[in-house]
């Protein structure tokens, strides 16, 4: 076989199947923190569904629990990382530098 017709066989490699991240008993609710919580990344954003391994009416679901849980303050909109504050710092100290040359 040349190379020309191998680069169109597929290979056999057998993979694991990867569970659904949300079983059949699992309601979809904004109380539901434990649920909630797995989709939302360390800066509190929402995952996206390729990275979640959702169907869309689950990601739709999920999208607006997670709103609702923002609104009624079961959910921080951002959360605050100690890198916020260490840059927040750098910032106070370069102001001062351009007052102190003045």
């Amino acid at each position: 076989m040349d190379k020309s017709k191998r680069l169109f066989l597929k290979s056999k490699r057998s993979f694991r199947r990867r569970l659904p991240p949300i079983q059949s008993g699992d309601r979809i609710d904004y109380r539901n923190m434990s649920l909630i919580s797995r989709f939302i990344s360390e800066q509190g954003k929402i995952l996206s569904r390729r990275v979640n391994r959702l169907t869309l009416k689950q990601q739709r679901l999920i999208t607006t629990a997670i709103k609702q849980a923002r609104i009624l303050s079961l959910l921080p909109f951002l959360n605050n990382n100690e890198k916020q504050f260490e840059r927040g710092e750098s910032t106070v100290r370069t102001v001062s530098l351009r007052t102190r040359n003045k």
